[in-house]
């Protein structure tokens, strides 16, 4: 077995709700743990939750107030109607009042009982928040738990994430190098790799179907966030754009029938610079629809959840594909994520923009050069040089919202995703200087050198040049 956590494609994508991963799916699920460990739920009178380091300095732009509150509710993250979510948190604000773990109304004021610690940063990870739990003036019970990138969440005092299990798998995969080996030995691809461990979880046909699941919802949001436009909320008046690009290449016709929109789709991209702003756009769209607080998946993460659907989307629509290339891509997609959550970080708060939009460029390229019939090698090659060309990419996001750059950058980390998988099939693994065990140690080095304010604190970068500031606590 494995010396790492046996990890599952579901654990590497997440339906969730935007806009953060880290800062607001992960906080979500840690007030649902919170809750679900609490033995005398009916006694609670009141709760406190303290966000320390990262959350607090961003955690206003990126919804972690709204999410522990909807979390301390018990709502579902993958099944909340989004279209509840700000008309029920306008609520809590006037009445001063919160449906306890969907048990009882307690009193709860969000600028009395949700503290941000921006100057002070706990011990193990930045994305830091403490529940506790009160029964008049009497502490009930008190846990802290860090948010740890990717929806992972890890309760202090344990060494493991609190949202995964002890499961052996067939295949550890604990690098790159034993992928590769277990590949070779089997003679599988990654994807069938991938699969033969899913088996530990569930049955081939549940991961198949879950996979499609997956799909959709990512398809939904591309296909929601083309047909909205406006101006996303935050206080930045950034307009959405790709409704308008969107209009553009279908001549501003509208479709509501999907089939017929795919459809349309593959017969206006007639030449390489419309097929590039059809990448550009499904990234936009989700990562537009991610800013709004959205149905999102995490891909690994939510401010990097619009590569992996752009690049999907591209291999689905503008070439010769087959629907079981769904399976492999998103297999082979959450393998290589995996790779990267054991060896280095997933967090931006941990390893800055490389972690997010570079591992999920990674991510994307391996997985569309094994849909492209790519050997072992070359897709772990095409993860490589994608990665290798998103090395020390730093988080700045402006006014603490995952907007500025994080909406572009998606579109870069895609067609930077797509042009690695051409490379690595037009080459010979073989005589590559560089191998993915080594980008994934050179980019947690990296991380680790990396200044603070550079790792979503928006303490730097753009995020100080532009003459914007946090909206208030």
């Amino acid at each position: 077995m494995s010396q790492v956590e046996a990890l599952s494609v579901f654990d590497m994508f997440k339906i969730g709700v935007g806009p953060s991963s880290s800062h607001t799916l992960g906080p979500w699920k840690a007030a649902l743990h919170f809750i679900a460990e609490l033995e005398a739920a009916d006694d609670v009178t009141g709760v406190v939750v303290d966000l320390y380091g990262s959350l607090a300095k961003t955690g206003i732009g990126h919804g972690t107030d709204i999410a522990v509150q909807m979390g301390l509710m018990l709502e579902q993250p993958d099944t909340f109607d989004t279209n509840r979510l700000q008309p029920l948190i306008q609520q809590i604000k006037e009445e001063k009042k919160l449906f306890f773990a969907a048990k009882k109304v307690i009193d709860f004021d969000p600028q009395q009982h949700i503290v941000f610690h921006k100057s002070e940063t706990l011990p193990y990870h930045p994305n830091a928040l403490r529940f506790s739990s009160y029964k008049g003036d009497v502490l009930l019970k008190q846990e802290i738990y860090y948010s740890v990138g990717g929806g992972f969440i890890v309760k202090y005092g344990t060494d493991e994430m609190a949202n995964t299990g002890h499961i052996k798998v067939k295949y550890a995969n604990e690098d790159s190098d034993e992928l590769l080996q277990n590949c070779m030995n089997s003679g599988n691809d990654i994807s069938e790799i991938v699969l033969e461990n899913e088996k530990s979880w569930r049955s081939d046909e549940d991961t198949r179907k879950e996979l499609f699941r997956i799909w959709e919802v990512m398809e939904d949001c591309i296909f929601r966030g083309c047909n909205t436009k406006g101006i996303l909320p935050g206080g930045l008046h950034v307009k959405r754009r790709a409704f308008d690009i969107h209009s553009k290449l279908l001549g501003g016709n509208v479709y509501t029938d999907k089939k017929l929109w795919r459809s349309e789709i593959r017969k206006s991209a007639t030449s390489f610079p419309q097929i590039l702003n059809w990448v550009s756009c499904f990234a936009l769209a989700v990562n537009e629809e991610n800013a709004s607080f959205g149905r999102v998946v995490t891909a690994p993460t939510n401010g990097a959840a619009g590569v992996i659907p752009a690049v999907l989307m591209y291999q689905q629509q503008h070439m010769d594909s087959a629907d079981d290339d769904v399976v492999k891509f998103l297999a082979t997609a959450a393998q290589i994520g995996i790779l990267f959550k054991h060896g280095a970080t997933i967090s931006a708060a941990m390893g800055g923009c490389q972690a997010e939009i570079g591992v999920s460029s990674a991510m994307a390229a391996g997985a569309l050069a094994e849909c492209m019939g790519g050997t072992p090698q070359q897709v772990l090659q095409a993860a490589e040089i994608a990665m290798e060309h998103h090395l020390g990419l730093t988080c700045d996001p402006i006014g603490g919202l995952v907007q500025i750059p994080c909406i572009e950058r998606n579109t870069m980390g895609a067609i930077k995703a797509i042009t690695a998988a051409q490379l690595a099939l037009q080459g010979d693994p073989d005589f590559a200087k560089v191998s993915l065990d080594t980008v994934i140690k050179t980019m947690w080095e990296t991380a680790k050198d990396m200044n603070s304010k550079y790792k979503e604190t928006a303490d730097g970068g753009l995020a100080v040049n532009i003459p914007l500031s946090l909206p208030e606590c």
